[in-house]
C-alpha cells in the first residue's frame, strides 16, 4: 500500500507551498529524509524529505502547483510492499465491474470527502463579490474541493469573469438541467482553469523579433503573487511628509569613522530611521496591526521588515523586537541580515513575523515612492533621498538636508488623520537629532 505525502509544515506562519522542481520521479527509488521536491515559500526555498523508504509511486502535485499544508503531494510505495499487496490486487479486479458513467462521478467524489466547497473565507467572499462571481462555478484546489483566493484570484487573471457572468445568466434562462448534466457543464466550465494554448498559459502578448523570454524564477514568482494578493485585499492609501534631517546628518557624519572602527559595521541612516519608526508605533499601535476580517488585530510585537535588494529579487528580512534595541543594536541586526540576504543564507525564521515594514528606497536615490504594504501588515513606510535644499529657516534662505517620508496604508485599518499623525511624529523624532545627541 502506497504511503501518502503531504505538503510539511515549514514555518509558523506558512500555510502553503508552491512545488518549483520534483527531485524524483515514479519508479525511482526513494530512501527515508532524501529529498525528493523543492518547495518555495515565503520568498525562501525549502526541500521536502521522504517520510519512509521505497518507490515513487505516484506525484500528484505538479511543478508550479501552490499545494496547502496537509495537502497530499505524492505517494511513496514502502519497501516490500508491492509483493504483499498482489493478491490484495486481484481480489479487487474480481469485484463486480462498475459501470464506467462519467457523469456519476463527481457525485461520488463528493460521497467518499467531506465537501468543504461551499466553505469560503472573507477575502473569497469580499473578492466573488467585488468581481460579480458565482463561487459555485469555480473548481476549488484545496482541502476537500474548498475554494481558495487563489482559485478566484486566477479566475479574475485569466480574464474570465465575464466568461462567468454570462454564463450565469444563460442558465438562468434555463432553469431546468437535468443534475447529471449539470454536474458534467460545472465539470468542464471555462473558469476552472486558464486558457492554455500547447500546454502553456496564454499572455496574449505578441512576440516581436529580437524579444527574449526569460523564465520566471520561483522567487519572482513568490513576490509576484504576494504582490498582487496585497493589492487585491488591502486598499491602499499614500501619503508623504517632508522632514528636515540636518542634525541627524552631521550627527552621522561625526561618528560613523570611529563608530566602523570601534564596531566593526557601518553607521549608516537606517537604524536611525527604523528607532524613530517603533518609537511612534509604541504610540499609534493601530500602524503595527494587522486586518483580520472581522476585527483589527494589533500586533504586541515590534518586528520590523526591512527591504532588502539583490541582483534578481527582493528579499524582507525581520529585526525581531526592534523596539528593544539601540542605534548600535539596530546597524548590527540590519548588518546581520544583509549580510545573510546577499550570501543567500536565510533562513524561514529570518522571513517570518514581520509587523511593519521600513523600506529604504532612498540608498537608490530616489524621492518619492509609492511602496505595496507587505501583507497582512497595516502599513510601510518608505525613507527617500537626504538631498540637500534651499528652504527658509529662521527667516533666511538655508541650505538644509531634506527627506521624504512616504506611507502606503491599508485604509481598512488606518484613515488619513492617524496616518498623517504617525508620520508626524517620525518626523519629529527625526528631526529632533543633533551633532551632541547620544547614542
Amino acid at each position: 500500500m502506497a504511503t501518502d505525502v503531504t505538503m510539511p509544515q515549514l514555518g509558523e506562519s506558512v500555510t502553503e507551498g508552491t512545488i518549483t522542481k520534483w527531485l524524483k520521479k515514479p519508479g525511482d527509488p526513494v530512501a527515508k529524509y532524501e529529498p525528493i521536491c523543492e518547495v518555495a515559500t515565503d520568498k525562501v526555498n525549502a526541500e521536502v524529505p521522504a517520510t519512509i523508504s521505497g518507490t515513487m509511486n505516484e506525484i500528484i502535485a505538479e511543478e508550479g502547483q501552490t499545494v496547502e499544508v496537509g495537502q497530499l503531494i505524492c505517494r511513496i510505495e514502502e519497501e516490500g510492499a508491492a509483493a504483499t499487496e498482489a493478491p490484495a490486487a486481484e481480489e479487487k479486479k474480481e469485484e463486480p465491474t462498475v459501470e464506467d458513467d462519467k457523469t456519476d462521478a463527481p457525485a461520488k467524489k463528493d460521497q467518499g470527502e467531506p465537501s468543504m466547497k461551499r466553505r469560503y473565507s472573507p477575502a473569497v467572499l469580499r473578492l466573488a463579490q467585488e468581481h460579480n462571481i458565482d463561487l459555485e462555478k469555480i473548481e476549488g484546489t484545496g482541502a476537500g474541493g474548498r475554494i481558495t483566493r487563489k482559485d478566484v484570484l486566477r479566475v479574475i487573471e485569466s480574464g474570465q469573469v465575464d466568461a462567468v457572468k454570462a454564463e450565469k445568466t444563460q442558465q438562468e434562462a434555463e432553469p431546468q438541467q437535468a443534475p447529471a448534466a449539470e454536474a458534467a457543464r460545472t465539470a468542464t466550465a471555462p473558469v476552472s482553469a486558464p486558457a492554455v494554448s500547447d500546454g502553456k498559459p496564454t499572455t496574449g502578448i505578441t512576440l516581436e523579433e529580437g524579444d527574449q523570454e526569460v523564465p520566471v524564477t520561483a522567487v519572482r514568482k513568490t513576490i509576484a503573487q504576494r504582490m498582487v494578493q496585497s493589492k487585491h485585499e488591502a486598499p491602499h492609501a499614500w501619503t508623504m511628509m517632508e522632514a528636515d534631517v540636518t542634525g541627524l546628518v552631521q550627527l552621522r557624519n561625526k561618528l560613523k569613522d570611529e563608530f566602523k572602527k570601534r564596531e566593526g559595521v557601518s553607521l549608516t541612516f537606517l537604524p536611525f530611521f527604523i528607532k524613530a519608526v517603533v518609537d511612534s508605533l509604541k504610540e499609534f499601535p493601530y500602524l503595527n496591526a494587522v486586518w483580520g476580517g472581522d476585527k483589527i488585530i494589533l500586533k504586541k510585537r515590534i518586528n520590523i521588515s526591512i527591504a532588502v535588494a539583490t541582483d534578481d529579487a527582493l528579499y524582507v528580512p525581520v529585526i525581531k523586537d526592534a523596539d528593544e534595541k539601540s542605534i548600535l543594536g539596530l546597524a548590527k541586526e540590519i548588518h546581520r541580515l544583509v549580510e545573510k540576504t546577499r550570501s543567500g543564507k536565510l533562513s524561514l525564521e529570518d522571513l517570518q513575523g514581520g509587523t511593519f515594514t521600513v523600506n529604504n528606497t532612498g540608498s537608490f536615490g530616489s524621492i518619492a515612492s509609492m511602496p505595496i504594504i507587505n501583507h497582512p501588515q497595516a502599513a510601510i513606510i518608505s525613507m527617500e533621498a537626504i538631498v540637500k535644499k534651499p528652504v527658509i529657516f529662521n527667516d533666511m534662505i538655508a541650505v538644509r538636508d531634506r527627506v521624504n517620508l512616504c506611507l502606503s496604508l491599508d485604509h481598512r485599518i488606518l484613515d488619513g488623520l492617524m496616518a498623517g499623525r504617525f508620520l508626524q511624529a517620525v518626523k519629529q523624532r527625526l528631526e529632533a537629532y543633533g551633532p551632541d545627541t547620544q547614542i
